[in-house]
């Protein structure tokens, strides 16, 4: 057994995003007027608060207005207007077609608006949560569950300095239990606690599956006669044909740099489909190659996206804490953003738990949260969006884009019916021999790179000679089973090259490279046979974004 710290909390919150430090904000902002001692902790696996945040991103601040009203005067980095809006349909490599406002949802426009890297918003989040007594301990990765008598009483932090085989190294260093009166999940997309926790409380046993995006981004800077800061370009269509569905977007930031990105949804059917290879193709588009070209990358990432929306929303409390933000799933994918709702679900959640611990309930059930969310302006704006993803995924991109528009710009969301999506992501593969094989150009090293390149951008790092943080539950299952069936789509739905089938001593192998992972968890959600699980490295292991 072995034997470990333990500090006391009033509440821990697992990760350092939006939701999560809204959240402490909230907590210490409300401890503070009602005269109440609090002691919150912030744990973040990034080796810094930002290093893991990845979002586009076109950032609405109703929820920042409302939890810190003078974030101007305090220097928040969120100063780029939207200046100009425009919405393309892509009709093939060479062609697109400009829509009309009015033929496009209203929930695309983004007048109000600014683009900002959320990674910087996330460092002035924790600064103003550190001036307000939170501590935030980054480089820490929440590795595991405290649960007793069913409740959830915290978390314990991964061990560090264990070689790959599970020993102790010089400078083994054990984790430390973190316990609290209530636990707050802000994990961001498919948090690897955060589905345990849906798994062990069954909190999704009344909602659809959660349906994925896996969403690219570059930073290029460009020539200054090609840049038109405030400009917002969002499009669907080619590259992705047939039942592959997504969109692609580019946002004019400033000083020169241009963010050029697609999302590609993972219910596709096509195993030999490779989401990294459609990004890289879409760029030598001309409404991204007038743009790019002549620039340099000057940084990459890729990411899940939770866009299943309201109905896949599991319940989110449960004896001892809550699951916020993306953990939960609360993005508005009809509006192509998720940093204010999540934001939001953070605010009401640190609400609910001062009024908790105000009237000395500890490790409760907190099911007024449910309550107090739907009362709020992000569950409306979830309600009022609820059928946007099912609709698409049923009736398909031009059908569903039409319903969309007619039901978000003329009834407001209220139209009378409900669709639903109930299969999910990983489950929609067909039979590699029944699948058009996809030839994908070679990279120019100019527009389109290889994911090696990208992934070195991305500044990407493991302690070497760790435990493999991607667990396979059955090690005969990637080339007995998914070479076979599927041709290891693992070899192409990885943004970042971990997964290879190689030839060793006359034998197919399944090498995992865990090195290179960028912590999207794709292959967490699109396995076919759900035989890949995503847990949590050392602490501070992973990307190192710099202004994603």
């Amino acid at each position: 057994m072995v034997e470990r710290e333990t500090m006391e909390f009033d509440v821990v919150i697992v990760g350092a995003g939006p939701a999560g430090l809204s959240t402490a904000i909230r907590l210490a902002q409300q401890a503070q007027e009602k005269q109440q001692e609090l002691m919150i902790c912030v744990v973040e696996k990034g080796s810094e608060v930002g290093a893991h945040i990845l979002s586009g991103a076109v950032f609405e601040t109703r929820a920042l207005d409302e939890l810190l009203p003078d974030w101007q005067s305090l220097g928040a980095p969120v100063s780029t207007k939207v200046t100009q809006d425009d919405i393309y349909w892509f009709n093939s490599s060479e062609k697109a077609t400009s829509i009309p406002h009015f033929a496009s949802p209203k929930t695309f426009h983004n007048d109000g608006n600014y683009i900002v890297s959320m990674g910087n918003v996330c460092r002035f989040l924790a600064e103003q949560a550190e001036n307000l007594g939170v501590e935030i301990f980054p480089g820490f990765s929440a590795h595991s569950l405290i649960i007793e008598d069913d409740t959830v009483k915290g978390i314990i932090t991964g061990d560090m300095g264990l070689d790959k085989d599970g020993n102790e190294k010089d400078g083994y260093m054990p984790g430390m239990e973190l316990r609290a009166k209530y636990t707050v999940f802000a994990e961001g997309c498919r948090g690897h606690l955060g589905k345990e926790l849906i798994n062990h409380f069954a909190l999704d046993k009344d909602a659809s599956p959660q349906h994925y995006g896996l969403g690219f981004k570059e930073i290029w800077h460009v020539d200054e006669s090609k840049h038109k800061q405030g400009t917002v370009v969002h499009g669907t269509g080619w590259p992705l044909t047939g039942d592959t569905s997504g969109g692609a977007f580019m946002y004019h930031s400033e000083n020169n740099q241009v963010v050029v990105g697609l999302i590609v949804d993972l219910n596709y059917s096509n195993p030999h489909l490779s989401p990294f290879d459609e990004f890289q193709r879409m760029k030598h588009h001309p409404i991204f190659k007038d743009v790019l070209e002549g620039g340099e990358r000057i940084a990459y990432g890729a990411r899940a996206i939770a866009k299943g929306g309201l109905h896949s929303l599991p319940k989110m409390h449960f004896p001892g804490g809550l699951i916020v933000g993306c953990d939960a799933g609360t993005l508005n994918f009809a509006k192509i953003k998720g940093n204010h709702t999540a934001m939001k679900s953070g605010m009401v959640a640190a609400d609910v738990i001062v009024e908790a611990l105000a009237q000395g309930k500890e490790n409760s059930d907190l099911a007024e949260y449910a309550t107090a969310f739907e009362q709020s302006w992000a569950y409306k704006e979830l309600y009022q969006s609820r059928n946007f993803g099912p609709v698409m995924h049923k009736l398909g991109k031009f059908l569903g884009g039409a319903y969309n528009t007619l039901d978000q710009n003329i009834f407001a969301g209220k139209l009378p019916f409900k669709f639903e999506d109930n299969t999910p992501d990983y489950a929609t593969l067909v039979d590699a021999s029944r699948a058009e094989k996809i030839s994908y150009p070679k990279p120019d090293g100019k527009l389109s790179f290889d994911k090696l390149s990208s992934v070195f951008l991305s500044n990407t790092n493991h302690e070497e000679s760790q435990p493999c943080h991607l667990k396979l539950k059955d090690n005969s299952i990637p080339i007995n089973v998914n070479l076979v069936k599927f041709d290891e789509p693992a070899q192409r739905y990885c943004p970042a090259g971990v997964y290879e089938v190689q030839e060793i001593e006359g034998q197919k192998e399944f090498v995992i490279n865990s090195q290179n992972c960028v912590h999207c968890k794709t292959c967490d959600i699109k396995d076919p046979s759900q035989n890949i699980c995503w847990v949590t490295p050392e602490g501070a292991g992973g990307p190192n974004y710099p202004n994603m």
